[in-house]
């Protein structure tokens, strides 16, 4: 049940902030995501608002600054290498690359349950938006080893 349990890719089915009672989708009821776990100990994490607005300029690094800012708001992206705590039911994504700079170079633990091809991520309250809140992920395995 250790790491390779993990190993494979997992297409995102839900991803849902909570606070006193409130449920938020901060990308979205129906984002789209993808994390990839591999045997080696790397793990690729991206999840974006799909109805994010195209740039006007076929030019990324011309987009005016309404465009980017949507942009960076409709995205999660990271990657790094991961380790698993099985007696907490901890894996911790160790992030060496992020869309948000904050994350670089921290250690970002997620609490996780394993039930066949399906993985329910949580994560230690976060600020967000102004407010605490609770995150849950459900993954759905579509590859594995």
């Amino acid at each position: 049940m250790g790491r390779e349990s993990f190993v494979g890719t997992w297409k995102l089915l839900v991803m849902e902030f909570r606070s006193d009672g409130q449920v938020v989708y901060p990308v979205g009821r129906n984002a789209v995501g993808m994390a990839i776990y591999d045997g080696a100990g790397h793990v690729s994490t991206q999840i974006m608002r799909p109805d994010r607005a195209a740039f006007e300029s076929s030019d990324q690094l011309l987009g005016s600054h309404d465009e980017v800012k949507g942009a960076l708001e409709g995205y999660i992206a990271y990657c790094g290498t991961y380790t698993v705590d099985e007696a907490r039911s901890v894996v911790t994504h160790h992030v060496t690359c992020s869309l948000y700079p904050n994350w670089v170079g921290t250690d970002q633990p997620r609490y996780y349950k394993l039930a066949g091809d399906r993985l329910i991520i949580s994560a230690p309250t976060l600020p967000v938006g102004g407010h605490l809140m609770d995150v849950m992920l459900i993954w759905d395995r579509v590859l594995s080893r």
